[in-house]
């Protein structure tokens, strides 16, 4: 096997802050040597490939802890709303995707990305908007979030949904005032589901080909490592035949969404379970608590801000949570919970410690439970965590993207404190950073900028106690990203025996100004030892 012999500019290996090597040697995809470079010319002696990295920075790549690749995958085909700033600008864009797919009445017409918070009408487009661009063509656009969107007339019609509809229980559907006529929004899975089944039949999509182009997305970011978190039966089945066909060259973690079906599904893909097959695995589970902060479906303890008594509501019963994290326990599962209010990180708490106090499994207290998002959770609440050698996953980039929203809509003090990245690295919990793509692009380094910045879109500097160094940063996006995936034996540091899974960058985020992380470019993605992606090579393609 040859080796590769890198040199000539900083190489970060994250063990410790400022911790680097003059070079480092790979072969047969792992890292053979880090060290001098003539200690490395010895090594290589009988030959080897040679990169110079012009003063350019290695480090490990990054690692997505949390995030939904087989969304980002179906959504390549969809209408991409996210730079619409306005209701005509939604229409427009929709009319525009359905001239060019040249959709018809049996098709179906679906954007994702746009985001109420930003519209000038500052709602969310309803049946009378989306009938604008057709009342034949069934249409569902979703929200950037995820838990919320909206569908056209021919929609609700398709799916069912009608004056006599209840509500699904922790999710709503919108009504025309003063009536139970539906206006087509929904609001959180048990409604949104009722929309997406109804489309499905519809889509046609080259699933292969978008668990390809997926993967693209998150090598130009400098990923190696990413998860599909709510994982149905279906994108389980894909991604194991994406697997099983050599079409995956990054590692995808996937935690199926627990339902009555959950033993069956694990029993079914027994092969993946905590192991690596062709770069797919099944790390453990996931259940979904509450909502979003900014559209205001978190589950609160206290009411949001100007309203009396309205503070979100929970997505599961307390009975439910206590069944699901007692099952995952007695299956020797990692239980992956999103709580973006602290209500719904109290009661997965609550249940987690109820069930590990009543679970007889010898190994209980080693099966590391995250809790996703993290965006009000409290100081009481991270001490907990600490207890129970739980992992806060933060979705720091809130503070840019939805900052000056939370600030409206938490008030001042609880609003700055979200993300509160500080105060959990200060307890010792091994923080990771995500971005929940498709919610936000899988951009690390703009996520190490929000995390060491904190500032909104506005401009506002939110919460500054709150703010992590540069090195606490890199390590929630590389060791700590490890760590969680039980894989820091392999991944999320350059030393001898591990992955060789780096990337190289255009300036090293330790020495730049903090202010400008958000402007460096990664250049090469490398995955056990292979270029997976090249900025030159992306930008000749014409690549964006």
């Amino acid at each position: 096997m040859a080796k590769t012999l890198y040199y000539g500019g900083p190489i970060l290996t994250m063990k410790a802050e400022n911790d680097y090597v003059e070079s480092l040697v790979e072969e047969g995809g792992k890292i053979i040597y880090t060290g001098s470079l003539e200690g490395a010319r010895k090594l290589c002696r009988d030959g080897a490939e040679e990169t110079d990295l012009q003063g350019k920075t290695l480090m490990p790549s990054f690692i997505d802890p949390h995030g939904h690749i087989s969304m980002v995958a179906q959504f390549t085909s969809l209408a991409d709303l996210s730079e619409c700033t306005d209701f005509d600008g939604i229409v427009e864009t929709l009319k525009a995707y359905q001239a060019e797919k040249q959709i018809g009445p049996d098709g179906i017409i679906m954007g994702f990305g746009y985001d109420h918070n930003f519209l000038k009408e500052q709602r969310h487009p309803d049946k009378s908007v989306l009938d604008r661009v057709s009342e034949e063509i069934p249409i569902y656009v979703l929200h950037t979030s995820s838990h919320m969107g909206a569908g056209n007339s021919a929609m609700l019609k398709l799916a069912g949904i009608s004056s006599s509809t209840p509500d699904p229980e922790g999710a709503r559907f919108g009504r025309v005032a003063g009536t139970m006529e539906p206006d087509g929004y929904a609001e959180e899975m048990g409604a949104i589901g009722q929309m997406l089944m109804a489309a499905a039949p519809r889509l046609k999509m080259d699933v292969d080909a978008q668990i390809v182009s997926a993967q693209e997305t998150y090598l130009k970011n400098g990923i190696t490592t990413c998860q599909d978190g709510a994982a149905g039966a279906g994108d389980i089945k894909n991604f194991a035949r994406a697997a099983s066909q050599g079409n995956l060259v990054i590692d995808v973690v996937s935690y199926p969404v627990m339902d009555d079906n959950t033993g069956d599904l694990l029993k079914e893909y027994a092969d993946y379970d905590k192991t690596y097959r062709n770069h797919f695995k099944i790390g453990g589970l996931k259940i979904v608590l509450d909502g979003s902060p900014q559209g205001k479906t978190a589950w609160l303890s206290s009411p949001y801000e100007g309203e009396k008594d309205y503070r979100g509501y929970p997505a599961k019963t307390d009975e439910e949570v206590f069944k699901y994290a007692k099952e995952a326990i007695a299956r020797d599962e990692q239980l992956l919970a999103h709580c973006n209010g602290d209500a719904a990180s109290e009661q997965f708490l609550d249940f987690y410690e109820k069930a590990l106090s009543e679970s007889d499994n010898p190994h209980k207290n080693q099966l590391r439970p995250v809790m996703i998002h993290c965006q009000t959770v409290r100081d009481d609440q991270l001490d907990r965590m600490a207890e129970l050698s739980m992992i806060p996953s933060i979705f720091v980039a809130h503070t840019y993207y939805w900052g000056d929203i939370h600030l409206k809509n938490l008030g001042r003090v609880r609003g700055s404190r979200i993300s509160p990245a500080r105060s959990a690295f200060d307890r010792g919990l091994k923080v990771n950073f995500h971005q929940d793509p498709l919610v936000v692009q899988p951009k690390m380094l703009h996520t190490v900028w929000c995390a060491v910045n904190r500032i909104t879109r506005n401009g506002v500097e939110i919460g500054p106690e709150q703010r992590v160094s540069v090195f606490e940063a890199l390590q929630a996006v590389t060791v700590n990203g490890a760590y969680a995936y039980f894989e820091e034996d392999r991944k999320g540091t350059l030393e001898e025996g591990k992955l060789a899974d780096m990337v190289i960058l255009s300036d090293n985020p330790m020495a730049v100004e903090p202010g400008k992380i958000c402007d460096i470019c990664v250049l090469e993605t490398i995955k056990e030892g292979v270029v997976r992606y090249t900025k030159q090579q992306a930008d000749s393609n014409g690549q964006i």
